[in-house]
């Protein structure tokens, strides 16, 4: 079995998709981070100041010995009060749009990149190349 696991690891889809894998989490966070701290501050700029990663519906009772802000959503949150966080999910959804735009552009580089294998010519069809036939087995009688 250790033997079968060795040959598992040593192919090279495997190793490439345990790169793939580590670079996707290095983009994810760079992305994330891209999100966070450049284009939602500019949306929220233009929105009027706006956070959305703060805006938030309780959905539930505050405990009694909760002493924070109650407009904080991550103290709500830590503090285990049911809440509805609809703008981490805006956050998380710009996110998800610009990592699929970026792979999009990705992709269609790559696509340009690598050459096209030409296309076979169309197979030509059975009456021409009958005709064709006959055309050489004519030719190729002596002629009186």
């Amino acid at each position: 079995m250790l033997k079968e696991f060795k040959t598992f690891i040593a192919r090279g889809n495997v190793l490439d998709l345990a790169v793939a894998v580590i670079i996707g989490a290095a983009f994810g966070r760079i992305v994330t981070s891209l999100t966070e701290d450049v284009i939602m501050p500019v949306i929220g700029k233009i929105f009027g100041g706006l956070d959305f990663s703060g805006y938030f519906l309780r959905m539930g009772p505050v405990p009694a010995n909760y002493a924070g802000s109650l407009s904080d959503y991550a103290a709500l949150k830590k503090a285990g009060v049911p809440l509805l966080g609809y703008g981490a999910f805006i956050t998380q959804a710009a996110n998800f749009l610009i990592v699929a735009f970026i792979i999009f552009l990705i992709v269609r580089a790559v696509n340009r990149l690598i050459p096209k294998p030409a296309a076979p010519a169309p197979a030509e069809p059975a009456d021409v190349t009958l005709l064709r036939e006959i055309r050489d087995e004519l030719k190729a009688r002596p002629r009186v």
